[in-house]
């Protein structure tokens, strides 16, 4: 086997993700033979350095021997069971450690296998919350300027990004829109905290007219990423949080891609000392190795279900809910976590990009360098329509997989980058820009 001959079965059999086939007529895909770390080795034998952790998902890099050693370990046991009526050790101890990590104020697990099924999850578990609790009326969402959560049908009509939503808007119920805390967004001479306080009070307006329909706000704690990156003040969360609690309005942290320690703490939402109602985890829960997702929620919400009556219970199921392989998964990345204190490592681990990145945030040809634990991004100062493709081609040309979300190009490498890496992320960066911008 080799690129080509892989590369021409995949296009006459495979439909891939967000992605217009047709481009692959001059853009051809790039055949991955295995991923080692943070390498991807295509079948030439050529690297990339997977600066991006595949969508966000390999925390420590791809096939960690201590993950692959507890999914072989569990295969030996028990490859999946139905979790309607039957449970298993991987599942409950799963749940424990999330639970835990909340400081037990999110101790029930509800499991699907990615990111936008959380946020079904969420919404339906918060409208027939409301339903139980004699308040039907209370079933529309509210969600911020620019948010993604998911392509579901559910998930899009809180989802504020033109491209994904509108071929599908006549098959969505769509809810509110209030703008987002985008520090990029303060008017001249303000920061962040301004923009937080400008969005919140426009949030409080919202809430002050419709609260009596409202259900929940969805947010992404600190970084808004399908939007470019969008960062904003913890200021917000704290805001928004109070606000919910005073018109009496769910609210639900989207973290599946922002958990996991990636803004700096494991949780985002975190560094504004709240708790939400309903929190989304998913991409990093395994390390990157198999599909999982899981909302989590409170006493308070679990209690309105429970009852004598089916019609009172939470009727959404997965086939693949709780899958043990999957849990053991995500039990082996939560302990490397732990024994590689990964939040302190982080730590020491983003000061040296952050200095190794320094001409790239003085680069006139940039604007808005930014970050949030270990999320980078800048803008490119650029009115090429095609800067994204071309940015992405120039950086696999010198061995290095980014992928632009627009004008913005960011980092998400996976936690264990050294100093060689780092130096082919922002040498490879400055090399493609120079490419690309000229």
């Amino acid at each position: 086997m080799n690129n080509d001959a892989l590369l021409r079965r995949s296009l006459a059999a495979v439909w891939h993700p967000c992605t217009q086939m047709k481009l692959h007529e001059r853009l051809p895909l790039t055949p991955i033979r295995r991923a080692e770390g943070v390498w991807l080795e295509d079948f030439d034998g050529r690297r990339y350095l997977d600066a991006i952790s595949s969508w966000w998902v390999n925390l420590f890099g791809h096939s960690h021997p201590r993950i692959m050693a507890a999914l072989r370990d569990q295969l030996d046991t028990l490859d999946h069971v139905m979790l309607a009526g039957f449970t298993h050790e991987p599942v409950v101890a799963l749940s424990e450690q999330l639970s835990a990590l909340t400081g037990g104020a999110l101790g029930h697990c509800f499991y699907a296998s990615d990111g936008a099924s959380a946020v079904e999850i969420a919404l339906k578990m918060s409208a027939h919350f409301w339903r139980n609790s004699g308040r039907p009326e209370k079933h529309r969402f509210l969600s911020l300027a620019g948010s993604y959560h998911g392509e579901t049908a559910g998930a899009l009509a809180v989802t504020d990004i033109p491209l994904f939503r509108d071929a599908y808007a006549p098959l969505l119920r769509p809810g509110g829109v209030v703008p987002s805390p985008d520090s990029r967004l303060a008017a001249p001479g303000g920061n962040a905290i301004d923009m937080a306080l400008t969005a919140a009070r426009a949030l409080e307006r919202h809430l002050a007219e419709h609260h009596e329909s409202i259900a929940a706000l969805i947010v992404e704690p600190l970084v808004q990423c399908a939007a470019g990156m969008a960062m904003h003040d913890p200021e917000y969360l704290r805001r928004a949080r109070a606000l919910c609690d005073r018109y009496g309005v769910h609210l639900i942290a989207d973290e599946i891609a922002v958990g996991c320690g990636r803004t700096g703490t494991f949780f985002a939402h975190e560094q504004a000392g709240i708790t939400p109602d309903f929190l989304c985890l998913s991409k990093g829960l395994t390390g990157g190795v198999l599909p999982l997702s899981v909302t989590l929620t409170t006493d308070a919400v679990y209690a309105a279900f429970y009852d004598d009556s089916t019609a009172r219970g939470f009727l959404h199921s997965h086939s693949y809910t709780g899958n043990p392989l999957a849990c053991r998964a995500a039990l082996a990345t939560l302990a490397l976590f732990e024994t590689e204190d990964a939040l302190a490592a982080n730590q020491r681990l983003a000061a040296r990009i952050t200095a190794a990145a320094a001409p790239l945030a003085a680069d006139p040809r940039l604007a808005h360098f930014r970050r949030a634990g270990m999320i980078w991004a800048f803008d490119a100062r650029s009115d090429d329509p095609l800067f994204a493709r071309r940015f992405h081609r120039a950086a696999m040309d010198r061995g290095l997989l980014l992928r632009p979300i627009g004008n913005t190009v960011y980092f998400m490498p996976p936690y264990i980058l050294d100093d060689s890496q780092i130096e082919l992320l922002i040498g490879g960066t400055r090399a493609a820009l120079d490419a690309t911008l000229g």
